[in-house]
C-alpha cells in the first residue's frame, strides 16, 4: 500500500485506535471489534511487551488493517516495525533521525510535538502530520489556534479524544485523530469485552462523519 494511499484512508477513517494489548490474539480480536464499528486503523504502541513480535503477527493474519507502531522513540525501532508490517510510524516527541528513516521507506510518519515551534519543526523535517499530544490541556481550541498561522501543517491530536469532542477536533482543523482508553477501555480488552469495544467504535465513527 503506498503513502498515499495509507495518509487518505486514515483521513478517511479520522479515528486512529491506540492499543496496549497483553497478547497477539487480544490485539487481533479487538482489531475485528473495531472494525465491526467501522475503524480499522490501528496503532499498537511500544509500550506493550513484545510489540514488534505481536504486529507481526497481526498483519500477516489482517492484511486488511491498517497497523501502525506508535511510541517510537529511535530509528532502529521504526525500521524494525515497517520491516514487521507497520503502514505506519507514530513517535510521542519530536525524533528527527525516526522522520528521516521513515521518509527514506516512503512510510507515514506522525511526529510528536506539542508548542508551535516544535510542530513546525516536525513539519519541516519531513513529518506527515504533527501528533499533538497531550491534546487534552487545551482542546480543539488549541488545534484552531495553531492552525491559523500554520494551515499547511497536517495535526493529529492524541489524549482526551472521546466520542463526545472528536468532532470538535475534526472541525478545528485536524487531520484526524487518535485515541486510546476513551475508545479501547482496559477493562474491556482484558475482559474480551468485544461488545463494547464495537459499540464505542460506532460511537466514534458516527461523530466523527458527522463532523464533515
Amino acid at each position: 500500500m503506498k503513502k498515499e494511499a495509507i495518509l487518505s484512508k486514515i483521513r478517511a477513517e479520522k479515528v486512529i485506535a491506540l492499543i496496549r494489548a497483553n497478547s497477539p490474539d487480544g490485539l487481533l480480536d479487538c482489531a475485528k471489534a473495531l472494525a465491526a464499528g467501522g475503524l480499522t486503523s490501528i496503532e499498537l504502541t511500544m509500550t506493550t511487551p513484545g510489540a514488534i513480535r505481536m504486529l507481526e503477527k497481526a498483519v500477516a493474519e489482517l492484511p486488511d488493517f491498517m497497523f501502525g507502531l506508535g511510541t517510537v522513540l529511535d530509528a532502529e525501532t521504526a525500521r524494525a516495525g515497517i520491516l514487521s508490517g507497520a503502514k505506519f510510524i507514530v513517535t510521542p516527541a519530536l525524533r528527527p533521525d525516526v522522520i528521516t528513516l521513515c521518509k527514506r521507506y516512503g512510510v507515514p510518519v506522525f511526529s510528536g510535538a506539542f508548542t508551535p515551534t516544535e510542530i513546525l519543526a516536525a513539519w519541516e523535517a519531513g513529518a506527515d502530520a504533527a501528533k499533538i499530544f497531550p491534546a487534552e490541556f487545551f482542546g480543539p481550541g488549541y488545534i484552531k489556534s495553531v492552525k491559523a498561522p500554520l494551515p499547511q501543517v497536517e495535526m493529529v491530536p492524541t489524549g482526551g479524544v472521546n466520542e463526545h469532542n472528536v468532532g470538535e477536533f475534526l472541525k478545528a482543523g485536524a487531520f484526524a485523530t487518535a485515541a486510546g482508553s476513551s475508545l479501547v477501555d482496559a477493562k474491556a480488552l482484558k475482559d474480551k469485552n468485544w461488545e463494547a469495544i464495537t459499540a464505542k467504535a460506532k460511537a466514534f465513527a458516527a461523530a466523527a462523519a458527522a463532523a464533515k
